[in-house]
């Protein structure tokens, strides 16, 4: 019992202890904060870390600090590498080490010396959902930990292993989040969260955005990961464990994804039960595992790395705030995470009892689970590096698996196929070059074609990616509903993209080089003399932004009405004209930045074009902060599309004609409408549209305004504004109806200038979305807002629909013959003058169906003529 006690303070008053065996001149962050990382109230912003972080790195050789990228507010991110001071000086030779394993292109005999001569790598990362408050915090004390410490434990740690730390990877966030915080310290709202994303775009997605790699803390992390320093165990904190756990850890439970090796998975088990271990032996309760998180998704911090062979461990810790908590142990719940509390479960043997709950103790339990990893990497390194390297070389010798895929240059889009193609070497993923024309699976495939050869040591990521997935059908118990899956059962990216990917499963012979960095833009063509203007295809996506740019910067932009046949080529409906004075140059400028090919034109067809006013938007944004108005805003913007935030008061007061289309993107009709309820945010963040502002918005349609709803805002736009249209899947239990978070084919319905530029054929992101029936209108001011009197009834055309056979492209669907199976997946609703336009799904989800794009962009420009 001593023993343990002594063992317990040793983890839990680390000022107290460690000051007998730590080196006096590396401050500790309590020397620059002012008060000990974990103190009830307290939390430091991030200007006080970063003064820390060059305290600590000019305070000691065993750690440097460098910047690594940017955050989306120009934030720096900064990474810590910590070991010893020799590990350091040699630096490059051990980096370069983890290199050559993770690549596995050397002999097994050198990758045997080089796992005794290296040294583990291991990662940590903090700060990446700022709401959770203790990791961005423990990142700096664990920091000065490995650097100060002197125990036997850290001396062997530093020896062993060389720390790669990016103690907050979302700096952004944690300044809105202490912000918020210190504003409303000692208010009912003390314990809230901001009622704005905690990133700029993307708030707690930025967890969700590891394989698109849209976000530019995203990409810096990935190119330290698979480009530079090649970790073999990459540890990434949260706080979302299991009301009444202390910490969630791994194992998992199941699925897991077959594409991972299974060295990963028995290593993550491996760390996990270690892990586990340690809080036992610290008389640590609360531990649970083998529950709500899985191995099968890819877009994780966490599972991205177990496509590259690398051991990815989350931690969901409990106490995510810096305001005690008390829980009465007469209340502990009988089961935690699905789990008994009486400790007879395998996989949570010692329950926590409750009492006091402090913030102290969500780092304690975060430093606790870091030190196990710590000291299982430092004891195992050699056998976690030649691990590594074998995993690697098991995938380059995989010959059940393609032997390559390749991206013809001939594309519907070949902006967003040279987008995917970069995502996948952002990915760590190496990318050849075709020199000439070369023969594969029976056709000719041009120079200029980028081919991913299958045998390279992160096949099990380039397989994942490029392949559908087939996620195994699974229960609560026999015969009881489905168990949802942790995020997506299907994310394809060929598929979403709109994008060609030949498989070959034939070896084949290229002249090739393989590409250094990432496939560069070529610059587009200028065809003839543009007396007149120019016309631009519109099946690429960068089109929409450069015909944004170009309207902003003075040209006239027109649209086609029906195909026909001009300077001697076809040019199909949709297609873009654009004119005026001295544009020539603009012209250029764009064909040079974008790579898309221009035409001159000598006559303008003005008959056959419709000119387009001044394109501008709104998007509406909640302050119930909503993740997708902000993807929404981000793909906007990337498309240079010119567009305001209105919030309620604005939607309520704003002369809303000034916009040719409203966005209300996916969010609960009762949060669009009523917001936070009275007392449980500061009074300026309650509420929400109400019905006034349903009022100027059917006002506004009827007037000629244009309303597109994403999702579940539908529900919103059917219910208020009494359009023809029923929400088919609407009341479906998970018995009958069950699409969670994958890819389902769909199909234009007819000719119509919302679906110009799209492929026939397409993939939409369907996750627990809908499908409309259309039906009979119903009466004056049923169920929602009165008709304005003398207003003609809505009618309703159908833009979109699901495919009629083979709706599962990829994931996990059950019920969708039944209910979507030739269902309207896309309908624009006539009222008053305007259009209502309804989306059964998210056409933007996170940045990712890059394939339906321009139904959204087709939208808003058809409000334009």
């Amino acid at each position: 019992m001593q023993n343990r006690l002594f063992l317990r303070l040793f983890s839990f008053l680390p000022a107290l202890i460690f000051s007998i065996g730590v080196i006096a001149q590396i401050p500790a962050p309590e020397d620059v904060f002012g008060f000990r990382v974990g103190d009830d109230y307290k939390l430091a912003d991030y200007d006080q870390m970063l003064e820390y972080y060059q305290k600590l790195d000019e305070s000691t050789d065993r750690v440097e600090m460098m910047e690594i990228g940017r955050s989306v507010a120009g934030r720096p991110i900064m990474l810590l590498l910590i070991s010893s001071p020799e590990n350091l000086k040699n630096k490059e030779k051990y980096r370069s080490i983890s290199e050559a394993l993770g690549r596995a292109k050397i002999e097994a005999s050198l990758a045997r010396q080089y796992a005794k001569e290296g040294k583990a790598v291991v990662w940590f990362d903090g700060g990446m959902h700022a709401s959770e408050k203790a990791h961005a915090q423990m990142t700096s004390e664990l920091a000065w930990r490995i650097a100060a410490e002197e125990s036997d434990e850290m001396k062997k740690i530093r020896e062993n292993v060389i720390v790669v730390m990016v103690p907050v990877i979302n700096p952004d966030g944690v300044d809105i989040v202490v912000d918020w915080y210190r504003q409303n310290l000692g208010t009912p709202y003390e314990t809230t969260n901001p009622p704005i994303l905690y990133q700029k775009f993307v708030g707690h997605d930025n967890n969700r955005d590891w394989f698109m790699l849209n976000m530019p803390e995203t990409k810096a992390a990935t190119n330290i990961l698979y480009h530079v320093w090649y970790p073999q165990i990459v540890h990434n904190h949260h706080q979302t464990s299991p009301a009444w756990a202390r910490i969630f850890l791994p194992p998992f439970r199941s699925p897991v994804n077959p594409r991972i090796h299974p060295g990963v998975t028995t290593g993550v088990n491996l760390i996990g039960t270690a892990m586990a271990n340690r809080f036992a032996m610290l008389d640590m309760p609360g531990v649970i595992s083998g529950t709500s998180y899985s191995m099968w998704w890819n877009g994780g911090m966490r599972t991205a790395p177990y496509f590259h062979n690398m051991i990815g461990i989350l931690t969901e810790t409990a106490h995510a705030t810096p305001t005690p908590r008390y829980y009465d142990p007469a209340k502990k719940p009988s089961t935690v995470g699905g789990k008994r509390s009486d400790a007879t479960e395998i996989w949570y043997p010692f329950p926590w009892q409750g009492g006091e709950s402090h913030f102290r103790d969500a780092v304690n339990y975060m430093l606790e689970s870091s030190m196990a990893l710590l000291d299982m990497a430092a004891a195992k390194k050699e056998s976690f590096l030649f691990n590594f390297y074998k995993m690697g070389r098991d995938a380059i010798d995989n010959e059940k698996e393609a032997f390559a895929y390749i991206f013809s240059r001939d594309q519907w889009d070949s902006g967003e196929s040279r987008e995917l193609i970069n995502i996948l070497i952002r990915g760590g993923l190496e990318a050849h070059l075709a020199e000439a024309p070369f023969e594969a699976n029976g056709q000719i495939f041009p120079a200029g074609s980028v081919i991913f050869y299958g045998a390279q040591a992160f096949r099990p990521y380039l397989v994942d990616l490029m392949e559908k997935q087939d996620y195994p059908d699974q229960f609560q118990y026999p015969g009881g509903p489905r168990m949802p899956p942790y995020d997506l059962a299907g994310w394809t990216l060929p598929m979403q993209m709109g994008v060609e990917v030949v498989r070959a499963n034939d070896p084949f012979e290229a002249e090739t080089k393989q590409l250094e960095g990432l496939l560069e833009t070529s610059p587009g063509s200028i065809a003839g003399i543009g007396k007149a203007g120019y016309w631009l295809k519109s099946t690429e996506n960068i089109a929409f932004k450069a015909v944004n740019e170009l309207q902003q910067k003075g040209a006239e932009v027109y649209r086609l009405r029906e195909k026909m046949i001009s300077d001697n080529m076809e040019w199909d409906a949709g297609s873009f004209f654009i004119a005026g004075k001295k544009i020539a140059g603009l012209i250029e400028e764009q064909a040079e930045a974008t790579g898309l090919d221009f035409f001159g034109a000598a006559e303008m067809p003005a008959k056959q074009l419709d000119k387009l006013e001044k394109i501008k938007i709104g998007i509406y944004k909640s302050w119930v902060a909503n993740m997708d108005e902000g993807w929404t805003r981000w793909v906007m913007l990337q498309h240079s599309f010119d567009l305001d935030t209105l919030h309620d008061a604005d939607i309520r007061a704003k002369d809303l004609a000034q916009y040719q289309a409203i966005i209300i993107p996916s969010q609960r009709p009762s949060r669009i409408l009523h917001g936070h309820p009275a007392g449980t945010m500061p009074e300026a963040f309650t509420g929400g549209m109400e019905l006034e502002g349903v009022m100027a918005i059917k006002k506004y349609v009827e007037n000629g305004g244009t309303l597109i709803a994403f999702d579940e805002a539908s529900d919103f736009a059917i219910e208020h504004f009494g359009l023809p249209v029923r929400n088919a899947t609407e009341n479906l239990s998970s018995r009958e109806f069950f699409i969670p978070g994958s890819l389902i084919r769909a199909k234009v319905a007819g000719e119509h200038p919302l679906v110009q530029g799209m492929q026939e054929n397409f993939a939409v992101s369907f996750s627990d979305s809908r499908a409309f029936d259309i039906v009979t209108p119903r009466k004056t001011g049923e169920g929602g807002v009165e008709d304005t009197p003398d207003a003609p009834a809505p009618d309703a055309e159908v833009i979109v629909r699901y495919a009629d056979k083979d709706l599962l492209m990829s994931g996990w669907a059950a019920g969708e013959n039944r209910y979507l199976k030739d269902k309207a997946a896309m309908v624009s609703c006539g009222l008053g003058s305007g259009k209502v336009i309804l989306f059964a799904f998210r056409p933007q989800f996170r940045g990712q169906p890059r394939g339906t794009y321009k139904l959204i962009f087709n939208s808003i420009l058809e409000a334009c003529k």
